[in-house]
């Protein structure tokens, strides 16, 4: 099975979904899923850019998230699109997906880290934790047949609305509050938290995947 089940269960996949059914169904035939694929690229770098700019005014963060909410708009409405009129990329789409989605983290991620919020090793340590995830997602897809976009009840949307949540934190403890200094603190230990919580939900995923696995396929005992 290429593409396998898609399961949703992400805190905001209803509402996400309903959104974006009624935006796709409103878009010109110009607008196609492999324009709005593109589009969320250009939207993961410029967050990226944004990021690095903030090097010279912590302004840019604001930016950071409206190019945030645009690689949102374009990386999740791109198979709404294609499913509205009916016209999936079922196997190339699959691919595209994920190979999108591993260049965006690394864009946005190593922004982040030429940022001066977040130390570089730490960007970088989230960047290596969220693709061994969206590579076990594939793995699981590969090997069950379902593809579960979320890990719980957090999936891309959770995460893009929380780094714009923290974004905003960033940008009024450097400008009213204790300063670059005290800024570089707070998002440190939420990355350092978020690296910690995705490792050992990484884990228990791959030990619950290989009971799974036995139970299905038992080894024959000699």
């Amino acid at each position: 099975m290429a593409t396998g089940t898609r399961e949703l269960t992400f805190l905001l996949a209803q509402p996400e979904r309903r959104l974006l059914r009624a935006i796709a169904a409103g878009l010109p035939r110009w607008a196609t899923s492999d324009r709005l694929t593109l589009l969320g690229v250009l939207g993961a770098v410029a967050t990226g850019a944004a990021y690095a700019l903030t090097a010279f005014d912590a302004r840019w963060l604001w930016a950071a998230s409206g190019a945030l909410a645009l690689n949102w708009f374009g990386d999740s409405l791109d198979g709404t699109l294609a499913r509205v009129r009916h016209t999936e990329r079922p196997r190339y789409g699959y691919y595209l997906d994920h190979l999108v989605d591993a260049f965006s983290t690394a864009v946005v991620g190593v922004g982040i880290g030429l940022s001066p919020f977040v130390e570089l090793e730490v960007a970088l340590l989230l960047v290596v934790a969220y693709l061994a995830l969206s590579i076990n997602v594939y793995l699981e897809t590969a090997v069950f047949g379902v593809f579960r976009l979320a890990y719980g009840r957090i999936g891309p949307t959770e995460a893009r609305i929380a780094l714009i949540v923290l974004n905003t934190l960033l940008l009024v403890s450097a400008t009213q509050g204790g300063g670059t200094t005290q800024a570089v603190g707070l998002s440190n230990a939420v990355f350092l938290v978020l690296v910690g919580a995705m490792g050992v939900t990484l884990v228990a995923r791959f030990i619950g995947n290989l009971q799974h696995l036995a139970r299905l396929e038992p080894l024959e005992r000699p």
